[in-house]
C-alpha cells in the first residue's frame, strides 16, 4: 500500500480499502458513531495507524461547524501557578479531542482581554478558558459581551462566566491551623500582590483560622511572588524575637525567607516554622524540604475542559462555580516552637 501511495498522503477512501470497508463505515469510526461492531471499529483503526492517516479538521470542521479548537487567555505564564494552570487546560484539552490556541498576555486591561479573545473568535475556536488569577482580569472579563462559550480560571465574581478554581481560603487556614496545632502563639503571613484574588484568598484563610483560634493577626508583609520578595521579607522577620512561624504565600518566596533565615542565624525549624504554597516541584529540595500547600492544577485544567465542552453541548452560556480542594504537605520545616522564642 506505501508503495502504491507514493508521496500522496492517505485519504479516507485509503483507508476503506486497506480495511475492506466502505467509506461511510470509515466516517463512522471517525466520529465514534455507536453503530459499529467492535471487530469493524478495530480493522478500520489498525488501518488508520499502518497508513499514518490523518482526517483533514478544516473538512471535519466544515461539516460539523467545529473546529475541535479551544482557545486559552492566559496572564504571566511565566509564574508556576498560571503555567501549571495551562499546562493542566492543554493536557485536558487533547484527552478529549481538542486541540488548543493559546494567548499570552501581558497586558490585563479590558482591551488587552477583548483583543485576545475577538483573536481567538477569528481563529474559530469552538470556546475559550481565560486564566484570570487578578482581580483586574476578572472584572474584564466580566465587563464584556461573550461571543462564544467561556470559562474562567479563578476568576473570582467573573460575571455570568462559570469559574473553576482552587479553595485559596481553605488552603491558608490549612497552612495557619497546622503552625497553631504545634503550638505556635500566632502566625505571621509573607502574602501576594494585593490584585490578585489567589494572595486574597490566602489571606483570607490565615485570618480565619486565626481569628477562629482567639489569636491576633500581625500585619502581613507584602511579596510580589518572587524569592527577592520573600527574602527582603525574611531579613525583616529575623529581626524580631516573637516570631515562630510564617505562612508563606507561595514556595517561591518561601525559597527566599529561607535564605534571609539562614543568612541571619535563624534555625528552620529549629527557631521558626515555615509553610509555603503551591508543591512546586523544587520545595521537597529546599533546605529544609518545604511544609506546603499543593494546589492540584491537573484537576483544575480537566474541571475547566468539562465545563466548556457542557457549555458547547448545552449551548448555553451559564454561571457555574466549580472549586478544587487543596492539599497539606508535611515536610521538614514545620515543628513545635522552641523555649524562650
Amino acid at each position: 500500500m506505501g508503495s502504491r501511495l507514493g508521496r500522496r498522503s492517505p485519504v479516507m477512501a485509503d483507508v476503506a480499502r486497506e480495511a475492506g470497508v466502505s467509506h461511510q463505515t470509515v466516517s463512522r469510526v471517525l466520529n465514534d458513531h455507536p453503530n459499529v461492531r467492535s471487530e469493524t471499529r478495530a480493522r478500520v483503526l489498525q488501518a488508520i495507524d499502518k497508513l499514518g492517516y490523518r482526517r483533514n479538521l478544516v473538512a471535519r470542521a466544515l461539516v460539523t461547524k467545529r473546529s475541535r479548537t479551544l482557545g486559552v487567555v492566559s496572564f504571566d505564564t511565566t509564574l508556576y501557578g498560571p503555567a501549571s494552570t495551562v499546562y493542566g487546560i492543554e493536557q485536558a484539552a487533547r484527552a478529549a479531542g481538542y486541540f488548543v490556541s493559546i494567548v499570552s498576555l501581558k497586558s490585563i486591561d479590558p482591551g488587552g482581554v477583548r483583543d485576545a479573545l475577538d483573536y481567538l473568535a477569528d481563529q474559530g475556536v469552538d470556546g475559550v478558558v481565560v486564566v484570570a488569577p487578578q482581580r483586574s482580569a476578572a472584572r474584564a472579563l466580566a465587563d464584556l459581551p461573550l461571543a462564544i462559550p467561556t470559562v474562567a480560571v479563578e476568576g473570582g465574581q467573573a460575571g455570568e462566566v462559570p469559574v473553576v478554581s482552587v479553595d485559596q481560603v481553605a488552603g491558608g487556614r490549612l497552612a495557619t491551623e497546622h503552625l497553631l496545632s504545634l503550638g505556635h502563639e500566632t502566625v505571621w503571613h509573607v502574602s501576594g500582590p494585593s490584585d490578585w484574588l489567589e494572595a486574597e484568598g490566602r489571606v483570607a484563610g490565615w485570618r480565619a483560622a486565626l481569628e477562629q483560634a482567639g489569636r491576633e493577626a500581625p500585619h502581613p508583609l507584602a511579596g510580589d511572588w518572587s524569592p527577592r520578595s520573600g527574602y527582603e521579607a525574611g531579613r525583616s522577620l529575623a529581626r524580631m524575637t516573637d516570631v515562630t512561624a510564617v505562612f508563606v504565600a507561595n514556595d517561591q518566596m518561601a525559597l527566599g525567607v529561607l535564605r534571609a533565615f539562614t543568612e541571619q542565624g535563624v534555625s528552620v525549624p529549629g527557631q521558626v516554622s515555615v509553610v509555603g504554597f503551591d508543591d512546586i516541584p523544587e520545595s521537597a529540595y529546599f533546605s529544609p524540604p518545604l511544609t506546603t500547600i499543593r494546589q492540584d492544577f491537573d484537576a483544575v485544567g480537566r474541571h475547566s475542559i468539562e465545563v466548556l465542552v457542557r457549555l458547547l453541548e448545552d449551548g448555553l452560556q451559564q454561571r457555574e462555580r466549580l472549586v478544587v480542594p487543596p492539599a497539606f504537605v508535611c515536610r521538614a520545616s514545620t515543628a513545635r516552637p522552641p523555649e524562650g522564642r
